[in-house]
Order: C-alpha cells, then structure tokens, then sequence
C-alpha cells in the first residue's frame, strides 16, 4: 500500500504524524510525496483556526476527485460533529492520534506497535513530544476540548526515544501541547523528585536534564512555552548550556492588555509578569531568539487594547511574530463574548504587528551580523543549504561548501 501523509498545524501534529508514518512503514505501507500515486491519504487535522478546517476539507475533496481515499486524524477529527466524516472520499475519521486505528481503517492489522519515533525524515531536526492535552482553558481554543487532560511520558521512555533520534538527527525540540506543565498532573505534586523514584513528581527542567546527560552531543530547543513557566532550571539550562539547549524561547502572548487576558481565560500571567520573566532572561543572554503567538480582534478588543499589545511587543526584544485573527471555535467560550473584532479593523491590527514584528527581526539579525553561531543543516534545496542558528536564524551555504556535516559553525551574514 502506498499512503500519502499530510498534516497541518503544530509541532505536536507533526510529531503524531511521524509516528503514524512509522507504523504504517512497519506494517508494509510506503510512504509517497505525490498523492496521485497513492492508494490511501491520510490527512492529519488542525482545530485552531476555521480556515485550517477549510482547508482540510479541500483537499479531501481534491484528493476525492483524484480516486484517492482519505483517512483523517487529528485534533478537528477528535471533535467533528459528522462535516468531516461527510466529505466525499473520506473512509474514516479517527479522532486525535491511535496508530493502530489509523492502520485499521487503512485495513492492515495493528499489530505490534513501536512505543516511540525512531527517525524523523530527511532531517536534521526531529521533535519529541514530551505531554498531550493541557488541563487550562483559554476561552478561544479548541484544543483542550480535541485533547484532554495534561498527560506527561515517562522520563525513561523520553530518553530511550532521544537516544533513538540522537542517532540521526543533531537538534531536537522538545513539543507538546502545554510543555511547561510537564509532569504537574493533578495529584503529581510540586517537590523536586528523586532521580531514582519512577514515580516522584517530574518537572521539565528535571526531565531536560536527564536529556542533556543522555544524549550530551545533540542540541536540544524549547517550542512553544509560556513564559512564567521557564523556572529557575531550566533559566540555568538556558543561559549556561548554550550548546544543549538552544537559546530560543517562543512564548505565547495573544494579548499585551491584562483586561483581554482575562476575557481570554489566561490567567496565570498579565502583560507585566510576562514582560518581567523574558527581560530578565534577554539580559543574560548574549544571542537570543525569541518568539510569540499573537491574536488580533478577539472579542471586545478596543483601539486601546491593540495599542497596549504594540507598546509591549515594542518594548521587548522579540526576533519574530506569529500574528494570527481570532477565529471562533465551536464549544468555546469567547464566542459568548460578544461579537469579535470587524474584518477590517483586525486586518489592520494584524498588518501593524506583523510590520513590527519584521522590524525587530531585521534589527536583531544586524546586531548578529558577521557573529559566529551554532548552526543545524536542516534542508537544502535550489543549490543551498539552510542552517538554523541556536537563536533560530537562518543562514544560507552554497552547497558545494558544505561537507555534509549536519552541525557546523557558520557566521552570520
């Protein structure tokens, strides 16, 4: 059988597509990057924004008209209320990520199923995934309802699957959907463990540590993660182990104004406490990258709470956005609300952030011009070789000056 994998979204949906791709690989199937020449497609799906749903919907239909089966995977699979399962061509729709009923609806048998990703492809770079679900519930994400509870992997089956990785790949980020609560379920406890007790309270510092310890060569990167949940350990991590933990932070924003923040149901920071934990951390970092998710017209938005999300992106030292509109999600809360934000007036919020956002990233790239940085290749095309900086920029080689090396030095042009 030769399937053909797509997926939108996230890191963390990357990471499940893998692992589907593996176990399809196992039992027999061959992965194809031209869906014309598959038998079966399976689709892994975004619940975010309405527009990543959309798209889903198209190419199933594409697909559809191509005599291609769909199988759909994935946080809008885990709350489709039957759109989804309508869409011609589409055999079964399986919520969130189950190997084994993803090769049950291809119909091969599951059997015996890998407990972790051996190999991200044609790539330097592999994630881990470290926790799924997240137990707060921001009022515009649907997440939480497609996911579930925080759920934390074991600190000795992480490290088993870095150590797998490690052989083929020189930098792995660390995802999940709330990485930050790694290993704080309810009932886990705040103590700091022991390191021999299987069972004691684990946070993601701890956990980080015995990843550096076991595979010492690769280079490890945070993804996502809220930025009052960087702790004094992984801070150290940080700023004293550049070459094991990259120095790269992306922390979700969504909103520089507390009174949004609150509407939003992002309670355990204000626009004060976030700025404080990421200038302290830029203070002691030489080279930094540091990122943020922002959301634009979220309902009951005004001029003045645009305004105070600018002056705090413009007070602090980001090196790029990822600026997005507030889309309503079916079993949310915000669209109880009120109406959000007019087309037009969040357009132009999102254009005015996105334009700062490239400023700062073209003003932070220049002070790191002509600097020497810790580079991972990871993907060449067109006679070039892309390699990502521990401060998550990219630097272009001609290929004929790359000797294959998947971690080099490079300087900064």
């Amino acid at each position: 059988m030769k399937v053909y994998f797509h997926t939108f979204g996230c890191k963390a949906n990357q990471y499940d597509t893998e692992i589907v791709r593996q176990a399809f690989a196992d039992h027999g199937a061959t992965a194809v990057d031209d869906p014309a020449g598959a038998d079966l497609a399976v689709l892994n799906s975004c619940t975010v924004t309405a527009a990543g749903e959309a798209k889903l919907r198209t190419l199933a239909r594409r697909l559809a008209r191509a005599r291609v089966e769909t199988v759909v995977m994935g946080c809008a699979a885990a709350v489709d209320d039957g759109t989804i399962a309508a869409v011609p061509g589409v055999r079964a729709v399986v919520g969130g990520v189950d190997a084994g009923a993803m090769l049950r609806a291809a119909g091969l048998p599951a059997r015996a199923l890998s407990p972790g990703l051996r190999r991200f492809p044609a790539s330097a770079r592999a994630w881990l995934k470290i926790q799924d679900g997240c137990d707060e519930h921001c009022t515009f994400c649907a997440t939480t309802i497609a996911r579930g509870a925080n759920r934390s992997r074991p600190v000795g089956e992480l490290v088993a699957e870095a150590r797998a990785l490690a052989a083929h790949h020189a930098e792995i980020v660390i995802t999940g959907i709330h990485i930050g609560t790694y290993g704080r379920e309810p009932g886990a406890g705040n103590r700091e463990p022991a390191r021999t007790t299987h069972n004691a309270p684990r946070t993601l510092g701890l956990l980080l540590e015995a990843l550096i310890a076991a595979v010492p060569a690769v280079r490890f990167r945070l993804s996502s993660i809220e930025a009052t949940e960087i702790d004094e350990r992984v801070e150290r991590l940080l700023i004293d182990a550049p070459r094991h933990l990259a120095a790269h932070v992306h922390a979700p924003l969504q909103s520089g104004s507390d009174r949004v923040l609150k509407r939003m149901g992002r309670h355990w920071y204000t626009a004060a406490s976030y700025r404080a934990r990421l200038e302290h951390l830029a203070a002691r970092l030489p080279a930094f990258g540091l990122g943020a998710d922002v959301m634009v017209g979220f309902p009951g938005e005004t001029a003045a709470d645009h305004r105070a999300t600018v002056d705090l992106i413009a007070a602090l030292p980001f090196t790029y956005l990822h600026v997005f509109p507030y889309s309503p999600r079916p079993g949310t809360g915000a669209p109880r609300l009120g109406p959000a934000v007019g087309s037009a007036a969040a357009r132009a919020r999102a254009a005015e952030l996105r334009a700062l956002g490239a400023a700062k990233g073209n003003a932070y790239r220049a002070t790191r011009r002509g600097r020497r940085a810790d580079g991972v290749a990871c993907g060449h095309a067109g006679g070039r070789v892309d390699v990502l900086t521990e401060d998550y920029l990219s630097v272009y080689l001609e290929s004929d000056r790359w000797d294959g090396t998947p971690r080099l030095d490079v300087v900064i042009d």
